[in-house]
């Protein structure tokens, strides 16, 4: 490697390590991922030429082949990320989250058992060290791979509940004890090629059957995790081949990842093992027994609102909180949330919107798609800034939330979210929660919310609720 190339490295891990700290404010996030962006096009750039083969002569027609077909690849990926960053809905975001995080994985784990193959044939054969990067390499990102398809399936729709069986966990067991042996082996003998390759099917089983039956309230912890996997993946690989972009990049994903994925369990006051084995979020039953079912409820009934009372009490208010949820995206209700904000705001009546670390179905969803608005940055409010002043809120707007403002979170010990942190809608004066249905969120209960004497429910589609209430303000 020579000096240029060295320091086009180094200038790429800094603008990793920007691009990353940029990403943690929705103001700085856009130019930190421009930034992100270019650190990586400099690294690719920078890495072309390591990739041909120098025993050869420099004009000969294997190594000029080599060139086409990277250059080839690197128009198709550039190609198929750009089609779908501009052809895919902010709705369908997580979805392309998810497969391109399956992708990543999927090609760290090609990386390293393209190379074991390689110099395992070769006289020099493969160290130890090595032997344990390509190993890491394969199992971590085929796990990841598999388990982002079926994470992918899942918020695409086409699974629809967890898929589990009698001896789940006894068979997922069974699995990792083959691939601790095959590792062992491997690390001893790396010398055959079969068995690496068995390795990673192994490897592919195992990731989709750890994913299919976790239910949808943990999407977003799982993508998190996945995505760390596919950061220790491509580390591994940087080992491998020896290169000093891909082991940054690669720690800084996989460190990243992980802390977002503790930060998101203790947003749900749950540890990783319970949302990896636990089943949350599975589709359980709600009703008597526990959990937060309506027979937990005292016979209480909701209270529904029309669009023309809703209004006058939001005209009227001082405040206003707005709580938006999956539904809201379902909807693509984002920009009718903010004419709506807009409206209030000329009004008098001050604003906010309280975001829960993990509504929606990946990280940051609400983000994005308020973003995506033009809600301006500074009414984003965060759970733990916003709940503190609940009590003085005179009007909190829920739509399409449902588990991250169940107060059976906080009153019913039974309940599978109890100790979950929320954000308190019920301290509210008054609650208007839009939603289409009494359907259960993905944690499958009720939620108490519902039945509060402070709640109003005011059912239909997110959307054109919001244009009724835009259009009954301005009318007032």
């Amino acid at each position: 490697m020579n000096n240029a190339i060295a320091f086009t490295y180094v200038v790429a891990a800094v603008l990793f390590i920007l691009g990353i700290k940029l990403l943690g404010s929705p103001k700085t996030a856009r130019l930190g991922n421009l930034l992100a962006a270019a650190g990586m096009l400099a690294a690719l750039i920078a890495t072309v030429p390591l990739l041909g083969s120098y025993d050869v002569s420099p004009f000969s027609q294997e190594r000029t082949l080599k060139y086409v077909l990277i250059v080839v690849g690197i128009l198709i990926g550039l190609a198929v990320g750009a089609v779908g960053a501009y052809s895919v809905k902010m709705t369908a975001m997580p979805q392309m989250v998810a497969l391109f995080n399956g992708v990543g994985g999927g090609a760290a784990a090609l990386v390293a058992t393209l190379e074991f193959m390689h110099h395992s044939s070769t006289p020099e054969g493969i160290t130890h060290f090595f032997a344990v990067t390509m190993l890491s390499a394969v199992l971590i990102g085929s796990v990841s791979f598999s388990g982002s398809l079926i994470a992918f399936a899942k918020l695409q729709g086409y699974l629809d509940k967890p898929v589990t069986f009698s001896g789940q966990h006894i068979v997922n067991g069974a699995l990792l004890a083959v691939i601790a042996g095959l590792c062992i082996y491997l690390v001893g003998f790396p010398t055959n090629a079969g068995l690496f390759v068995f390795l990673f099917v192994v490897s592919l089983v195992l990731g989709g059957l750890m994913v299919m039956p976790i239910g949808g309230a943990d999407m977003p912890v799982v993508i998190s995790l996945l995505n760390s996997f596919t950061g220790l993946a491509v580390a591994a690989d940087g080992f491998t081949i020896d290169n000093v972009a891909m082991i940054v990049a690669g720690t800084l994903v996989g460190s990243s990842g992980t802390l977002l994925t503790l930060l998101m369990c203790k947003a749900m006051n749950r540890p990783v093992t319970n949302v990896l084995f636990g089943a949350f979020g599975s589709g359980g039953k709600g009703g008597k027994g526990g959990n937060g079912g309506a027979g937990d409820l005292g016979g209480k009934t909701v209270k529904p609102i029309q669009a023309d009372e809703a209004a006058l009490l939001l005209g009227y208010a001082q405040q206003v909180v707005i709580v938006p949820g999956y539904g809201m995206a379902v909807a693509q209700a984002q920009h009718q949330v903010r004419e709506l904000a807009d409206e209030l705001g000329k009004r008098g009546v001050e604003v906010r919107f309280a975001i829960h670390p993990v509504a929606g179905r990946m990280p940051g969803h609400m983000n994005v798609l308020l973003a995506e608005a033009n809600v301006p940055y500074e009414q984003l409010c965060e759970m733990d800034a916003i709940n503190p002043t609940m009590d003085r809120v005179d009007v909190c707007l829920v739509i399409g939330a449902n588990d991250v403002v169940n107060p059976a979170a906080h009153e019913e010990k039974s309940s599978p979210i109890y100790g979950m942190p929320i954000i308190e809608a019920d301290r509210a004066k008054t609650v208007i929660v839009l939603k289409r249905s009494m359907a259960k969120g993905f944690a499958g209960i009720e939620n108490h919310l519902f039945y509060k004497d402070n709640t109003r429910m005011l059912f239909g589609d997110a959307k054109t609720s919001l244009q009724t209430l835009i259009a009954q303000l301005k009318a007032s």
